[in-house]
């Protein structure tokens, strides 16, 4: 099932494929150093690799990637862009430029990392 992870222990480095690609693409989770070959994810630390097959390369495509392996990601940008623009409409009038920046940004990161969060909580509770 897409999203469970393998530990390989790092004695068995031949196990890498060397067409695989290292990326910055993906959640590092304390990773050193993170692959991608195909479909599989594969984060390197110093003891053991955690490889795991994702639904979609998000090298191939982005969107789809989101939609089907991390949509805790795209919630919580849609929930900070959404409360942003709300944010913005509904206090335009009531501070200083320079508050009303900060407001919208505060506003903006908190609801949409209290969105990832809980959606990444939920995905992990139902698999």
């Amino acid at each position: 099932m897409p999203g469970d992870e393998i530990e390989v222990p790092k004695e068995l480095r031949e196990f890498m494929f060397e067409e695989a690609e290292e990326t910055i693409l993906g959640q590092k989770n304390g990773a050193l150093k993170q692959y991608r070959y195909g479909n599989l994810h594969i984060r390197e630390y110093d003891d053991k690799f955690l490889v795991h097959t994702d639904k979609v390369d998000p090298r191939v495509n982005p969107i789809g990637h989101l939609v089907y392996d991390a949509p805790e990601v795209l919630i919580g940008i849609a929930c900070g862009i959404f409360t942003g623009l709300t944010t913005a409409t509904k206090n335009s009038n009531k501070n200083s430029n320079k508050n009303f920046i900060a407001n919208v940004l505060a506003s903006s990161l908190m609801s949409g990392y209290l969105a990832y969060d809980l959606t990444k909580k939920m995905k992990k509770h139902l698999e």
